[in-house]
Parts: structure tokens; C-alpha cells; sequence
């Protein structure tokens, strides 16, 4: 007798804190990348499909993510300050219109 199936891996790729787009308010989302394994005697064996989701935390939608959509959020938890000025965490202000108030003069 063979036992085979599928498992699913949840890992938590990044938290930022943004505008959700569903209920507009300011709550941190999590990016979440899950990875469905197809298993042989209950053993991951090999891959079978990634998916990236991000989830308010407020009011719980989850939406699906592209895999270079899911980097550019990655990078903006990470502070890079190259990233668009919508993926940047809420508080904080783009690169460009923060050194424009700095330095008015330049």
C-alpha cells in the first residue's frame, strides 16, 4: 500500500504597515507565502505550487500577490528606499518629496 497526499507550508515573509485597499484604514498587512508539497508516506517530496497572499489584520481580506508584487513588499519592510511611494509603510514619506522639504534651496 502507497500513502500520498498533499501539505501545505505557511511562512511569514514580511509585515508592513499600509492603507488597506478594502477597508482603507492604516492596519499592518501580512505577506504570507504558502507552498502546497505533494507528500509520499506523510514526507514533503517535491513542490507543487507556491501562492503569496496578503492579509489585513483588521479586517482580515486577503488578497493574492504576484511574486515580484510579493518582493516589492519584502523590500519595503526592509526600508529600500528605491520602492514606489505606495508600497512605502505607513508613517513614513518618500525618499524624494522628504529631501524636498529638507533642503529647499538645492
Amino acid at each position: 500500500m502507497i500513502i500520498f497526499g498533499m501539505r501545505s507550508f505557511v511562512r511569514l515573509i514580511a509585515t508592513l504597515n499600509v492603507v488597506c485597499g478594502s477597508c482603507r484604514n492604516p492596519a499592518a498587512q501580512r505577506v504570507i507565502k504558502r507552498t502546497r508539497w505533494f507528500t509520499l508516506f506523510f514526507i514533503p517530496v517535491f513542490p507543487v505550487g507556491v501562492t503569496r497572499v496578503m492579509t489585513c489584520t483588521y479586517c482580515g481580506r486577503a488578497s493574492k500577490l504576484t511574486k515580484e508584487q510579493a518582493d516589492q513588499m519584502v523590500a519595503a519592510a526592509a526600508g529600500d528606499p528605491n520602492q514606489p511611494a505606495m508600497m512605502t509603510p505607513a508613517g513614513d514619506q518618500s525618499t524624494s518629496s522628504a529631501t524636498a522639504r529638507e533642503h529647499p534651496h538645492s
